[in-house]
């Protein structure tokens, strides 16, 4: 994610922000330019920007933003459609008669944004499925409650370009529970979009093209069975060697999760680096062999550039998180180990993106 300021004073302000603390003029992100901007009501009951350096634009509130205090972008005032670019992929939101559910559309939300914003920067394709017969959208359903065994349970998952989150997710003590059950070192609700949409653009991006051989290679063939490749995974577990080969565990059930953990754990590197390079971190050694950090410009500017400097600013970045963490008396921010296979199947997503 980029660094923000207040066009009215200079103030640093975030993503989620909706006005400035300091000044208290009205914020929105512009998705049209990427950016957090300070906008003020005019007479015809549009939203000009603030700052005089910018070109000219007029606007209107995200009906989220204004109805339900769920969103902060702002539609375009050209633009016919009430919602914003995000909100618009939203098919389904959660039952909020639901005690917890207003809270818990909100998370969700402000995850997808988040994704939505890496996946713009990165040049990805994202039209809705009323734009473009391959157009993507969200539904975030609930588990029925009381449980009525005549119901499935709702499965977070991707199918056709429809992306599915479980409610539950958002919520924190809820999702630490599953983590701890399924074994995984790292669970979050990002994490979900990030890995879903990784299915996505599978389909958008990889199947019938001429990447195919290539991911064939690297990540399996993806038309072994897959509910028994899972079923498997489930029973018996990873196979022993599963560090020296894949991202995570998970990764390691079939070609299409290989695939998809490894989307997810780039789109991971790519806005964490954008963030750190934002802010101008660098790491400055006092020995040759300690991990060196520059802040490129091209990363801040959310462009990844050559693949190889990108995992040597990984590195490093993790090396100081880890060490920040720990100093805290909090486990590893980054708890995983990239192996060469890893890095190359890494390497294949940053391809495929660049292209």
């Amino acid at each position: 994610m980029k660094i923000f300021h207040c066009d009215h004073c200079g103030q640093l302000v975030f993503f989620e922000n909706v006005h400035c603390l300091n000044c208290n003029h009205t914020l929105a992100y512009l998705p049209d330019r990427r950016d957090v901007g300070t906008l003020k009501l005019a007479d015809d009951g549009l939203w000009r920007c603030e700052d005089p350096q910018r070109l000219a634009g007029t606007y209107r509130l995200c009906q989220n933003y204004v109805a339900a205090n769920i969103c902060n972008w702002a539609v375009p005032a050209d633009d016919p459609n009430p919602l914003c670019r995000s909100c618009r992929l939203t098919r389904i939101i959660p039952n909020l008669s639901v005690p917890g559910h207003h809270d818990a559309w909100y998370k969700l939300e402000l995850a997808k944004r988040r994704l939505l914003c890496t996946l713009l920067t990165l040049g990805l394709p994202l039209h809705t499925k009323a734009e473009h017969p391959q157009g993507l959208a969200f539904e975030f359903l609930a588990d029925p409650d009381p449980p009525d065994p005549t119901q499935p349970p709702v499965h977070t998952g991707h199918a056709q370009g429809v992306i599915t989150v479980n409610v539950a997710e958002a919520d924190d003590a809820e999702r630490e529970r599953r983590r701890l059950a399924l074994h995984e070192p790292y669970r979050t609700l990002l994490g979900h979009f990030r890995h879903e949409s990784a299915h996505y653009y599978w389909d958008r991006l990889i199947a019938g093209s001429r990447w195919l051989e290539d991911f064939r290679s690297q990540f399996g063939d993806e038309r072994e069975d897959y509910g028994a490749a899972l079923q498997r995974h489930y029973d018996r577990g990873p196979p022993g060697d599963w560090p020296a080969r894949f991202v995570s565990a998970y990764a390691s059930s079939h070609a299409w999760e290989d695939w998809a953990e490894s989307w997810a754990h780039y789109l991971h590197m790519a806005d964490t680096l954008e963030t750190a390079a934002g802010c101008g971190l660098s790491l400055q050694p006092r020995r040759p062999n300690e991990p060196r950090l520059t802040a490129r410009p091209e990363l801040a500017a959310g462009r990844p550039g050559d693949f190889d400097k990108m995992i040597a600013d990984w590195f490093a970045l993790t090396y100081l998180l880890n060490n920040l963490n720990r100093g805290l008396g909090l486990p590893d921010g980054y708890p995983f180990v990239l192996s060469s296979p890893a890095i190359e199947k890494l390497r294949f997503v940053h391809r495929v993106v660049r292209q």
